[in-house]
């Protein structure tokens, strides 16, 4: 057997235009996987009206996915999220009002003349013979030009054997008009026209259709304010000082660039000179301004306070944070959540059981009474009533906006499934330093034991420390600093990983360690017994790491480094337990620390000085004790328990591992995020959930309705005993916009 490169699959999002419900939906995807060699996958989202299609570029290319896409009755835009494609949408948007225009122009006319000559209100005239061909005249434009692309549509859709919504309208308004033309052309064949029927039909859909379409572009409206933010232009510094206004796609990483007070930073980028507030909200949530100074990191969009920055740009273009967090909500937004599913297996068969029901009510009302059109009428109604587009956006719409949502208050999710899973979660497993601290250690106390001061203490092992990248070697000479004391580069440094190091100063030997390191300790062999053990026990109780330190092998003093907890923290683990949710410490710090930090934010359960694999099998043991687990972490050693939870959440300003390792994002770092991204999950499926409700609710309720089977229930209302297929279309239409409209209340959802 030979051995070759297995080549790697790239994944595209695609623009599609032409959809109107789920099974239009599941044609695209079939179109592409099926008919496209090199194509592995294709899942569509129809709120964003893209597909997602991961291929093989040896074998597949854009070119052939957009003729197996034409081919199936749809249009492929490339590339998507570009102005082409929001143009696409705009002229798409435009064309629909142009055809609703004509459309009523046509049909209210229609209406009053047909209405008004059955109820009685024209007199004598209305019923002359000049009147069904001038109803005639008007319904041509509204069939043939606003109901033209529901017969097309139906046409390419029964070719490809994925009968959708045009299928149902087309038969529905074009029955009407052919059984009312046929009652204008031969006199006598019928003594009634349902003219006003068929274009009341195809009026009242592409009037839904548009404040549909209007209310989809609303969906992704928080992503889009976010790019909207983005400056179009900045000031470039030249080598001689001098500025010149360029536009944004100009500049390269190196340049530099001037942000006064007022304006968005143009790239993402490290300040070279300059002291300001940052208001950062756009990409945490938190108004909270940020100071920044020489060395500081600033993010392309935020917003510069009171002070002039001049920036050196390290990220341009699609390459700044704010770039990536929207592509990366975009293509979560584009993924299915595992309660699509069950829409899914509905929709499947939806259109083929809806024919055959109204063929069936036909039959049947025509067996009944006798009387052709009306038999043909609840056909019709029964037709245009079940027009599953709600349920194609009872899901994607609700998936839409939550993310977005999340987005705009710093809340990354992976994917829609991470969204979902987040609202079961039971039990929350937090790491300790950097996640409920701030991971920066400081010195809290320095305690001699000898002959030596507690300044020489210090200076001696900030001296050992100063090669140390170690966090708590770093405290340590911070400390010295701080406190003015002399500290000298030493001789030789040997680091003991576990342990301490072991440095020569100025000719003598300083240890800087574990307390029990040194041979000569008194906690050495295990001893640890009278004064100076109280000591160390006391700093440990209060949750301080000590480090002993010893000079020429003599124990001279103590140091106590403390990092403290974040300030939200004690009000972030009190929300988790108001969301009914659980929450434990394991860390890999020790058990004195742990204690003191647990008892800190009231948590009962804590395991300490646990190791990477520990905290794996710490989330296994919660997973098989009945809970769905999240994890919160920040660093390396925290990945793999991130990764075996059923979400796990990191800190945006951890460790890049973490980070990928993880489902949820927060992008500040605010530990509060964790309850918004809680509440935002279960707010997301509570609208999901609804939107099912009141998908199927209409059509559980309503295609009953159009068959007739409440005629003879005679304490309900007449529209409800008698559905019109005008009523029937109306109800289509408010079915879709309850579900987007609903969907789009999480934008304004407090969390």
């Amino acid at each position: 057997m030979r051995w070759g490169a297995i080549p790697a699959n790239q994944t595209i999002d695609l623009a599609v235009r032409g959809m109107t419900c789920a099974h239009c939906a599941r044609a695209v995807e079939r179109a592409l996987s099926g008919r496209v060699p090199g194509v592995s996958s294709a899942s569509v989202n129809l709120a964003t009206e893209l597909v997602r299609v991961s291929y093989d570029p040896a074998a597949a290319s854009v070119e052939a996915m957009a003729s197996a896409v034409r081919e199936a009755g749809f249009e492929l835009v490339l590339p998507a999220f570009s102005d082409d494609d929001a143009e696409a949408r705009r002229s798409e948007t435009r064309a629909l009002a142009r055809q609703l225009a004509v459309g009523m122009a046509c049909t209210i006319p229609l209406v009053v003349l047909s209405m008004g000559r059955d109820g009685g209100l024209w007199g004598q005239w209305s019923h002359a013979t000049w009147v069904n061909p001038l109803l005639l005249g008007l319904a041509i434009p509204v069939q043939f030009y606003t109901g033209w692309g529901y017969v097309t549509g139906a046409i390419r859709s029964l070719r490809a054997r994925q009968p959708n919504m045009d299928v149902l309208v087309a038969l529905g308004s074009s029955a009407a008009f052919a059984y009312s033309a046929a009652a204008v052309a031969v006199p006598g064949l019928a003594p009634h026209v349902y003219f006003e029927s068929s274009a009341l039909i195809i009026t009242l859909v592409k009037l839904g259709k548009l404040l549909e379409a209007r209310a989809k572009r609303q969906t992704s409206r928080a992503l889009r304010d976010l790019l909207d933010l983005a400056p179009r232009t900045a000031v470039r510094l030249t080598g001689d000082g001098s500025e010149s206004e360029v536009p944004v796609d100009a500049l390269r990483p190196g340049d530099l660039v001037a942000v006064r007070p007022g304006q968005r930073f143009p790239v993402d980028g490290l300040v070279v000179s300059g002291v300001s507030a940052v208001d950062e909200s756009l990409l945490t949530g938190e108004s909270m301004p940020v100071d920044k100074a020489q060395g500081d990191t600033v993010f392309g969009g935020t917003l510069n306070g009171q002070g002039l920055l001049r920036v050196r740009s390290t990220g341009v273009g699609s390459d700044t944070a704010l770039a990536q967090i929207v592509r990366l909500v975009r293509e979560a937004q584009g993924s299915r959540a595992p309660i699509q599913r069950l829409a899914d297996r509905v929709s499947a068969g939806f259109v083929p059981a809806i024919l055959a029901i109204a063929t069936i009510t036909f039959a049947a009302w025509w067996a009944i009474d006798g009387r052709f059109a009306h038999a043909l009428l609840r056909a019709v109604a029964v037709l245009v009533v079940a027009c599953p587009c709600a349920l194609g956006l009872a899901t994607p719409t609700a998936i839409v906006v939550g993310m977005g949502r999340g987005a705009a208050q710093g809340i990354l999710f992976r994917s829609a499934e991470a969204l979902e899973a987040t609202h079961r979660v039971t039990s929350v497993l937090l790491d300790k330093t950097g996640t409920l601290t701030l991971g920066r250690p400081t010195l809290a106390h320095c305690v001699p034991l000898g002959d030596l001061s507690s300044d020489d203490v210090l200076a001696a092992a900030a001296s050992a420390e100063m090669g140390s990248e170690h966090p708590l070697a770093r405290a340590i000479v911070q400390g010295a600093r701080q406190r003015g004391l002399q500290v000298i580069p030493p001789d030789s440094v040997t680091a003991e990983r576990g342990f301490g190091v072991i440095a020569t100063v100025s000719g003598r030997q300083v240890r800087v360690g574990r307390p029990g390191w040194a041979p000569s300790s008194p906690f050495a062999g295990g001893a640890g017994e009278g004064p100076i053990a109280e000591e160390t026990d006391r700093l440990a109780a209060l949750g301080a790491t000590v480090a002993e330190v010893t000079v020429d092998g003599s124990s001279v003093g103590l140091l106590a480094l403390t990092d403290t907890l974040r300030p939200e923290a004690p009000a972030a683990v009190d929300a988790l337990r108001r969301l009914g949710i659980e929450p434990a410490l394991v860390t890999g710090d020790h058990a004195r620390a742990a204690a003191a930090a647990a008892r800190a934010l009231g948590i009962t359960q804590v395991a300490a000085g646990v190791l990477p694999d520990g905290k794996e099998q710490a989330v296994r043991d919660a997973q098989a004790a009945g809970h769905v687990v999240a994890v919160v972490g920040d660093g390396i050693n925290d990945a793999p328990a991130l990764a075996r939870a059923d979400v796990g959440i990191a800190i945006g300003a951890g460790a890049d591992v973490a980070i990928e390792a993880a489902d949820v994002t927060l992008v500040g770092g605010d530990l509060r995020g964790i309850e918004r991204a809680f509440r935002l999950s279960r707010a997301t499926l509570r609208a999901i959930r609804e939107n099912l409700f009141w998908a199927f609710a209409y059509n559980v309720a309503l295609i009953p309705a159009a068959a007739g089977a409440f005629s003879g229930i005679s304490w309900l209302p007449a529209p409800l005993r008698e559905l019109h297929p005008a009523g029937a279309a109306a109800a289509m239409a408010l079915s879709s916009l309850t579900v987007v409209a609903n969907s789009l209340r999480l934008a304004r959802r407090r969390l």
